[in-house]
């Protein structure tokens, strides 16, 4: 080989080399993994559930708290107590302890939101203490025994099929519901 061919080859060599040295450090590096996947998962959608009812509580006007729309199902306002107090049973139960807050017995929208920012508070302390490690710990609810993960998990999804009942209230009214405000 002669002397023109050694220093292309060298060239290309050192180009190629740095090519794929550029790509490598361009590559985006994978995401970080959670220490607690399943619980990072759980907090996330407890997030935006949370998010959810709160703008939906604080959206619809007073006087349609007493707002039914059938005559034989809940009012919104009786809808809102009964979120409250089924967060506030289930998770006070994870949090070793009993709280009951009645928020079904109230009607006015001050009260029941009150209620509900109540009732996220002591979801927020056992959301916040889950870890994967505490997901499988057993907890007692009347006679039932469920695992952490899997009272939160169904708090959770009590709350998000609320939230779409109680959608179709602000919808019948006029309003439009915080998940879809942005569409």
């Amino acid at each position: 080989m002669n002397r023109y061919s050694t220093i292309i080859l060298a060239a290309i060599f050192v180009a190629a080399a740095s090519a794929s040295a550029f790509s490598q450090q361009a590559q985006p590096t994978a995401p970080t993994q959670s220490a607690n996947p399943m619980s990072a998962e759980l907090k996330q959608s407890y997030t935006n559930i949370k998010n959810n009812l709160t703008k939906m509580a604080e959206k619809m006007p007073e006087e349609n708290y007493g707002f039914k729309a059938t005559a034989d199902i809940r009012t919104f306002g009786e809808l809102v107590g009964h979120v409250a107090d089924a967060q506030a049973r289930t998770c006070s139960a994870v949090n070793g302890e009993q709280k009951a807050l009645n928020a079904g017995s109230k009607t006015a929208k001050a009260d029941l939101v009150a209620a509900l920012n109540e009732s996220f508070a002591i979801c927020d302390k056992a959301i916040d203490s889950m870890t994967d490690a505490k997901a499988a710990e057993m907890v007692s609810i009347g006679q039932r025994q469920r695992s952490k993960l899997g009272m939160l998990a169904g708090m959770v999804t009590h709350s998000n099929e609320e939230y779409g009942y109680m959608s179709v209230y602000l919808r019948l009214k006029g309003i439009v519901p915080p998940s879809s405000e942005r569409r």
